[in-house]
């Protein structure tokens, strides 16, 4: 189920904080955010926002394809290294 519209979309508040005081000033830096489900509004256009995805902060440049998306998307939390080469187990 989607967010009503009468809500706007979920932005952490200590995010949508400091993104405003960087349009302000007009500097560029990285933001480091845990928030994954916070929503990409126009204002992070041009940003770069390191997400947690539970064990590091992945880097991500909010482009303007990437609005409405959630943060979450952008910072996968598996690596799939491959099924192993000695599997005997599937194998029939």
């Amino acid at each position: 189920m989607t967010r009503s519209q009468k809500k706007n979309p979920f932005v952490a508040n200590h995010l949508l904080r400091k993104i405003n005081k960087l349009n302000t000033k007009g500097e560029k830096e990285i933001i480091k955010t845990w928030s994954r489900a916070s929503t990409i509004i126009p204002a992070m256009i041009g940003h770069t926002i390191a997400i947690h995805n539970g064990k590091e902060h992945l880097p991500i440049y909010i482009t303007d394809r990437m609005v409405g998306h959630k943060l979450g998307e952008f910072s996968p939390t598996l690596n799939f290294q491959g099924h192993p080469k000695n599997d005997n187990i599937s194998r029939r």
